[in-house]
């Protein structure tokens, strides 16, 4: 039995993909294995230094409001940067020069910065030209850094994702009278976001976990800032990473979950529902035969 894209494994693949598979846990048994004897022998398994995370105090007084900031900041960046790489991503596929040039400068420049250089560089401009508290302060500069360089990230993606539509697609649009702007929030758009999910997603991801640099170099009391203010306390330094990393695992783990259940969603709503369309339906979904033969829909005047 044959695929479209590999041909089915016969008995010999068989066997070698079911050795390399045993082969691999082998081995990864090896080294989980190693890390806890190391561990063990470093005395980092003892029960004092991970007793301090069955107590509350530990997450009430550190982890959960690290946790916290750390939500409250990606969660601004993605609200803003959402939107506005949305519209760069629009105005750099612009017929008119005026707007994709800026468009094209602001996203190649913001792109080609290190995030924490950003950030670092906000963090400045509130401190010398503005009346930012300085309580406030490193939210505004991580939040500031992380959207305008994810804005220009994301406005990249979203290009990417109108332009693998195939170009039928437009014609079509054009062919029934419908204008540009039309075409991309009706036509273009709607097909797309399905296509683009995925690279979103992962970059959502990423904002998440780059609140960190904002707790490393301007003291944002993110999680990461909020494990080391922990780690202080109790003297349990890999303990601490060990668990902050789980929770940063889980807490894309469900950003993850959640964007591929909202994919296989969109997909099932496009598939075709397999209903005949008869004269009259298909007239009404033609904007000429609507207005009339020269009417608006078709380009002409009323």
């Amino acid at each position: 039995m044959t695929s479209v894209l590999y041909d089915a494994p016969g008995p010999r693949a068989k066997r070698r993909n079911v050795l390399l598979s045993v082969l691999f846990f082998v081995l990864l048994g090896l080294f989980l294995w190693w890390i806890w004897r190391t561990m063990d022998d470093k005395g980092q398994l003892k029960w004092s230094l991970w007793q301090p995370f069955t107590t509350a105090d530990a997450w009430t007084t550190y982890l959960l409001p690290g946790l916290g900031d750390t939500l409250k900041a990606s969660g601004l960046a993605m609200a803003i940067a959402l939107p506005l790489g949305a519209f760069f991503g629009i105005a750099r596929m612009s017929d008119h020069r005026w707007m994709r040039v800026p468009a094209g400068v602001v996203v190649e420049f913001f792109r080609s910065i290190p995030v924490l250089l950003l950030m670092l560089f906000a963090n400045e401009f509130y401190v010398r030209s503005t009346s930012v508290g300085s309580e406030e302060r490193p939210l505004y500069a991580v939040v500031t850094g992380l959207v305008l360089y994810n804005a220009s990230v994301l406005a990249e993606i979203v290009r990417a994702g109108i332009l693998s539509l195939p170009k039928g697609q437009t014609e079509a649009a054009y062919a029934i009278g419908l204008r540009k702007g039309q075409t991309m929030t009706s036509i273009l758009l709607p097909q797309s976001v399905t296509a683009m999910l995925p690279a979103i997603v992962s970059q959502l991801v990423v904002i998440v976990k780059d609140t960190a640099l904002g707790g490393v170099m301007l003291g944002f009391t993110e999680l990461l800032n909020a494990r080391s203010t922990l780690a202080a306390n109790y003297a349990n330094v890999v303990a601490s990473f060990i668990v902050v990393g789980v929770i940063f695992i889980l807490l894309n783990l469900a950003l993850t979950t959640f964007a591929s259940r909202l994919e296989r969603r969109l997909r099932r709503s496009k598939k075709s529902t397999g209903a005949v369309l008869g004269p009259q339906d298909a007239a009404g979904l033609n904007p000429a035969q609507v207005a009339g033969s020269f009417g608006t829909g078709a380009g002409g005047t009323i």
